[in-house]
């Protein structure tokens, strides 16, 4: 049986690779995404993945009522895309609770 082997996937460099550029390029340090205390990162992960499925099917220029930021912030690209922006704001958002949590334990 052969299993996949994650050390070889280019996905999760990709993945690294956008939640670089959400920091580096964006400005979204962790600083910043620690003052989004509710959820507001999950939500937009959500909101990237679920537009993967509408790609070709209705028009994506509508922001979906969940998006949790302003409407300027709403840039859907393709369907590959934005899978990988979701997987980033996952990223950042578990960041964000392990970070909360090793706060919590130092004090």
């Amino acid at each position: 049986m052969s299993y996949y082997n994650i050390e070889d996937s280019r996905i999760i460099e990709e993945i690294a690779t956008e939640r670089r550029r959400q920091i580096e390029a964006e400005g979204w340090t962790p600083e910043h995404d620690d003052s989004h205390t509710s959820g507001e990162m999950a939500d937009a992960a959500a909101c990237y993945a679920a537009s993967a499925r509408w790609h070709g099917i209705k028009p994506l220029d509508v922001c979906p009522s969940r998006w949790p930021w302003s409407r300027d912030w709403w840039k859907p690209k393709d369907r590959r895309r934005d899978l990988i922006r979701a997987a980033a704001l996952i990223v950042a958002e578990i960041e964000r609770l392990d970070r909360l949590e090793a706060r919590k334990n130092d004090g």
